[in-house]
């Protein structure tokens, strides 16, 4: 029998902003293009009431959960110059991310494929499968994103270098595979 709660968390200053047709908490797996769906939405459609939530702390990335469901939680991060990710992946997560104000460059690669750089703009963003290992780092100015990952809660894997990273992605957990 599959449990299937049709009820979601969300952040207490975006209650009326996400509803349950966006953040469909029926759907238990969310594809990477479905994720860069919801997290470009999220940043069109509640630009003022995200930025009444967005930090910046000059000692470290900072970040809030703004939902989660069985199948997706989403994040709000910000960015100061110069600040960064390690390489890491979402140990078996699908994931998206949109940018909401600055800019960030992305380190990344999937297994066989060469390291590769992109940068994103404002209002740009990108689904990815689970296999990706990247380095998110903050242009010349203050930057904000908006972030999802299906399945939630598996946690991040940091690596020293992209050198260190596995060949292979992550298995989800059997237990968080739905």
């Amino acid at each position: 029998m599959t449990r299937c709660i049709l009820d979601f968390e969300s952040h207490p200053r975006l209650a009326g902003g996400l509803t349950a047709d966006l953040l469909h908490p029926e759907r238990l797996r969310w594809t990477p293009g479905q994720l860069a769906e919801l997290t470009r939405r999220v940043a069109e459609e509640l630009p003022g009431p995200l930025e009444g939530i967005l930090r910046f702390d000059a000692e470290r990335r900072w970040w809030a959960r703004l939902a989660l469901t069985d199948g997706v939680e989403l994040w709000l991060l910000s960015w100061l110059p110069g600040q960064h990710t390690p390489p890491h992946d979402h140990g078996g997560a699908a994931g998206a991310f949109t940018v909401l104000q600055g800019r960030l460059t992305e380190t990344y690669r999937s297994p066989g494929r060469p390291l590769r750089t992109r940068v994103h703009e404002a209002g740009a963003g990108i689904g990815f499968g689970l296999a990706r290992t990247h380095q998110l780092t903050a242009g010349r100015a203050p930057s904000a994103s908006v972030h999802a990952y299906s399945p939630p809660l598996l946690p991040m894997r940091e690596y020293p270098s992209f050198a260190d990273a596995p060949a292979e992605p992550p298995a989800a957990p059997p237990e968080l595979v739905r």
